[in-house]
């Protein structure tokens, strides 16, 4: 028998009891003996007994009455009841009440040390199969790859939540949440590092949700925050932190590292006058739908969005309208665009793991090539343009090996014919992007320098663009203070010096001069 099993004997006859005690306390066994109904319900008040070995015939009742109580107590207590008369009868009735099995007296010994060896059994597999189905039901209500509430609970959850709070009038609000291009994710890195950011995102919703919220994942890469007792304005405020919060987070595994970001949509109870279960989630849905054909990565409310324009989502069958028609056009010509800039940019950023920079060197070269422009005072189509052209100028990359690039001492001339065709590369590689176009100049020349002899000083401003000269010069400053496989990193001042000594050589005097002044503030 397996330890710790405790027996109540519920028996008046001393001498029997006794010597059941003598022989089952042998066995790992700690019985306890009462003779009426009354102490035998005052004991199961103290503790847990697996077994109770219970004669029908007591001093103040029937044992059946006691079986009843015990049955409602705890259902899982296996009764063996004795009797000193045979009947039918009484057999019947005690196992229709719930008894295991039934035993007459005189009792054999060994008889009954099988029927409590069966009922303990038949206990532990009644136990197994409780936690089986605890399990099974929250495996039904639980996300399987992160863990999450999955849309079937969401709804009843939902549905529960909006009664109570019509019925004490209290404030409720649901986000939804969409990341977006993230099948650009899957397709660069891999399903396997998707579910990853999956996991991890899940993981941090759950971290920063309040103790009443409910997050849930309600398909694909769509998630659910449920805020019980949440106006529109808390909502708002905490939708804007988290989002805040996602931009910063890198998701990571091995040498690959990337950032996220998604539309987020918000309706609220009963600012937004939605009063049905379908309602709300449809109309929430429709919020971050709109969110992702504008461009995504923020968040709106209902009312911040043209009834009009939410209207005309998800539905069929309408009048054309040209310019609605022209418009939407438009925004899926954004929505492909900004697809193929998700997923060049996962490739931008394998290529920067691959050559060994640090996982921010891509925003670093947005930040130094933006505060350049802005001080040249560029258009902002320009520095639009700029920002790009910083973004994937080492695109080309992607197609050097990583034993040239990460090579710990000098190239071969082979290596290095290799190693300097990236902005080939790269360019060839982003000019099927036609909304790009203006890119790829400054990511073929951006490696050209200012007093390169192949170029005569009167083309060589018509040569070289004026955004792969300021790349340029970003480019090499951010090589020079990064450790690279051949070199330890340059101190800041070292690299100043570099920079200033090749004014008039290698940059353009001009942008040397913006740059050293803007570095001031970097």
């Amino acid at each position: 028998m397996q330890k710790e099993i405790n027996i109540l004997i519920v028996d008046d006859d001393a001498v029997f009891c006794q010597l059941l005690i003598d022989i089952f306390s042998e066995n790992n066994c700690k019985l306890v003996n009462v003779g009426s109904i009354a102490l035998a319900k005052n004991e199961l008040s103290k503790k847990f007994y697996n077994i109770i070995l219970l004669d029908l015939k007591l001093p103040d009742g029937s044992g059946l009455d006691l079986i009843k109580y015990i049955k409602k107590i705890n259902e899982d207590i296996a009764i063996i009841v004795f009797t000193g008369f045979a009947s039918l009868e009484t057999s019947i009735s005690a196992m229709n009440e719930g008894a295991f099995s039934y035993m007459k007296k005189p009792v054999n010994i060994d008889e009954l040390k099988v029927i409590i060896s069966k009922a303990l059994k038949m206990q532990e597999l009644s136990y197994k199969n409780k936690e089986l189905l605890i399990r099974l039901k929250e495996l039904s209500l639980k996300d399987s790859l992160t863990g999450l509430y999955n849309y079937g609970y969401m709804t009843e959850r939902l549905s529960s939540e909006l009664k109570r709070a019509r019925r004490y009038a209290l404030p409720f609000s649901i986000i939804m949440m969409d990341l977006d291009y993230f099948k650009s994710v899957n397709d660069t890195y891999g399903h396997e590092f998707g579910d990853l950011v999956l996991r991890e995102l899940a993981h941090f919703l759950k971290k920063s949700a309040r103790s009443n919220d409910v997050v849930v994942r309600y398909g694909g890469e769509e998630f659910v925050v449920l805020m019980p007792d949440t106006d529109k304005e808390g909502a708002i405020k905490f939708g804007r932190q988290l989002l805040s919060s996602i931009r910063e987070l890198n998701f990571k595994d091995k040498d690959k590292n990337i950032k996220i970001k998604l539309s987020m949509g918000i309706i609220s109870f009963p600012d937004d006058g939605v009063e049905e279960d379908s309602d709300f989630l449809s109309l929430v849905d429709r919020v971050v739908r709109y969110i992702k054909e504008t461009g995504g990565d923020r968040l709106c409310t209902f009312e911040m969005i043209d009834t009009k324009d939410l209207k005309s989502i998800g539905e069929e069958n309408v009048p054309v309208d040209i310019n609605k028609l022209k418009q939407k056009l438009s925004r899926m010509e954004d929505r492909v665009s900004h697809a193929l800039l998700e997923l060049l940019y996962g490739f931008a950023r394998k290529a920067e793991s691959n050559d060994s920079y640090s996982n921010d060197h891509i925003e670093k070269m947005v930040l130094i090539v933006t505060k350049i422009g802005k001080e040249m005072a560029l258009s902002a189509r320009e520095m639009e343009t700029l920002k790009y052209a910083a973004m994937f100028h080492d695109l080309g990359k992607i197609a050097v090996p990583n034993k040239i690039l990460q090579k710990g001492g000098k190239l071969t001339v082979s290596e290095y014919n290799k190693a300097k065709k990236h902005p080939e590369i790269g360019a060839d590689i982003i000019k099927g992007a036609i909304f790009l176009k203006d890119i790829v100049p400054i990511i073929y020349h951006h490696h050209k320098r200012f007093d390169d002899t192949k170029i005569s000083k009167r083309d060589i401003h018509k040569e070289i663009p004026l955004g792969a000269k300021i790349v340029g010069i970003a480019d090499v400053y951010l090589a020079l203070i990064s450790d690279r496989p051949y070199r330890k990193a340059h101190s800041k001042d070292e690299a100043l010096k570099i920079i200033k000594e090749n004014s008039g050589k290698l940059f353009d005097p001009k942008i040397v001069k913006i740059f050293l002044k803007i570095l001031e503030s970097i």
